[in-house]
Parts: C-alpha cells; structure tokens; sequence
C-alpha cells in the first residue's frame, strides 16, 4: 500500500536517493530541503522532473529543520494534502572536519542543532499525527562513528550524531505502546555518493588549527583517503537508499530495529549487537519487555 513519507535532508546524498527510491516504490514521497526558491531550487526542479519522468509521485517541500516554524508548515501542508503520515525519515544532518578543539562551542551548537535539535522539532510536529492513527514508523539515519572506529578530526559531528542515536534509541521505547515503530539505519563512511567530506564545515578558530597542522600534517586528507581505500568495489551511496526503502515496504512489526551498511567494517555493528542486547535485557529485567515491539 502506498505510504505518506517526509524525509528531512533531502536535497543531496542519502536523502535525495532516498527519496527516489521511496517513490519508485509506489509512495508519495516529500523531500524536506530548505531554500526551496533559493539555492536549491535546482533540487526542486529535479524532483519534479524525476517524477514526471518516471511517472512517481516526489514532491519537494520546503523545510528547514533550525526552524520550528518552517517544520510546522511543512508537517501542516503535509497533513493537510493527505490527512496523515505514515513514516518520518530522519536524514538531514552537517558533517565538519578539523581538530576537535579549534571550534568554538558555538559551532558544536550550530552542529548539534542540525544533527539532533532537528529530530526533535520534526518529532514534535508530526509524531501526534501518528500516535493518533496508533501505527507509522520513524527511520533513523545514524552513523558507525556511534560505536565504531572513529579517526580523529571528526569528533564534533561524531558527537552530534552519537546524540542523535541515543534519542533515537530512547523514542523507540515510548513510541511502542502507541504503535509506532522505529528503525535505525547506521551507514558507514561512504566517500563518494553524497556530500559530507565536500561539504564539511571547518573550525573558526585557524590559529588553533594551524597548531595542530604541525603536528598533524594532512590528517583528515590521510582520513578520506584511508576511508575511501577501505571501502570495495560497488559500495555505492545508493545501497543506503535501497535498505530504506526495503525496510518501509516490511510489514508493521516485521522491521529491524537496527541494520548496518557498513562498507568499511568499522566495528560498530559487533559494539551495537552489545550494546542493543544489553537494552533488551535491562528492559525485561526492570519490567518493560513489552517496549520490544510495537503494541498492534
């Protein structure tokens, strides 16, 4: 059946192949991006230009997720097109690069406003939606860099994306009794196919950095091309999009927690196999086995 779906991000990388994947599939799908009018109005023509070619119902919606009020109107118009949602896919995030202590606490707030206030404001406007149909599914997109191998240089959006993680590990538990579920895809270091390394944002503070340049000359160029080298033949960005899109086609109650597509094989898949079994264990034992799975 034909589901109603906002993605946040969805102007590039992970999220505009998503959203392709998604409405290939049959859904009606929006693509959240900001500056709709602006620069990104190119992206707006594209998804549209991918529907009618194609025949799919992709529709971009302006959405900022730094905003409260941009989110409201854009889960409003939704809401009001269709009268529900059915999934809520969270993908807009900003990746920076650079020694952790040459940003300034204000720019690990700018980070962490992208990565995970985001989520919350998005949460806020469209989860009553669900709650009230009891069913739906809210998709995480995560990142290895949570529990696995994590070089150096990367550490704020590291930081931002393990915060994003463990709400998302949290809203699992009290999403299941309404009926709502929830999965988590991890990605790993995907070097080409989207724009985190192209885009990243560097510290302001250049007198720090340069310091640490002495030291460690040409560390996150090493780090990109490490990852990139790691990485086989056909690991293309396009294998996150299509997980998604397998997971949403599952049945209510038949879809995975959690899933890695890890082409680098970080370690992050064996530390969360622990760290998700201990989860289930603590809830059993403290009486709350029942959060496991969504009430149906």
């Amino acid at each position: 059946m034909s589901q109603i779906i906002v993605i946040t991000g969805a102007s590039s990388g992970f999220g505009a192949l998503t959203a392709r994947a998604l409405a290939d599939s049959g859904n009606t799908v929006y693509a959240g991006m900001r500056a709709t009018t602006g620069r990104n109005a190119p992206q707006v023509q594209a998804a549209a230009d991918y529907s009618a070619e194609h025949g799919v119902d992709l529709r971009a919606i302006e959405m900022d997720v730094n905003s409260e009020t941009s989110v409201d109107a854009a889960i409003a118009q939704i809401i009001a097109d269709h009268g529900r949602i059915d999934v809520v896919i969270h993908n807009a995030g900003h990746m920076v690069s650079g020694p952790a202590e040459a940003f300034t606490p204000e720019q690990l707030a700018e980070l962490y406003n992208v990565n995970v206030l985001s989520t919350q404001r998005v949460n806020r406007a469209a989860l009553p939606h669900l709650r009230k149909a009891g069913k739906g599914l809210v998709l995480w997109v995560s990142s290895t860099s949570v529990k696995g191998g994590t070089p150096p240089y990367l550490s704020p959006y590291f930081a931002a994306k393990a915060g994003m993680d463990s709400l998302a590990v949290s809203y699992a538990a009290e999403l299941a009794r309404w009926g709502v579920e929830t999965s988590i895809v991890v990605p790993g270091s995907f070097t080409s196919g989207t724009n985190h390394f192209a885009h990243a944002g560097r510290p302001t503070d250049t007198a720090v950095e340069a310091e640490y340049e002495a030291k460690y000359p040409g560390l996150i160029e090493q780090v990109a091309g490490k990852l990139a080298a790691l990485a086989p033949e056909g690991a293309e960005a396009s294998l996150v999009s299509e997980e998604i899109a397998r997971i949403v086609a599952l049945p209510a109650g038949q879809r995975p927690y959690r899933v890695h597509i890890d082409p680098a094989n970080d370690g992050s898949e064996r530390v969360s196999e622990v760290a998700d079994e201990a989860r289930r264990e603590f809830l059993g034992r403290v009486g709350l086995a029942d959060l496991l799975t969504i009430a149906q």
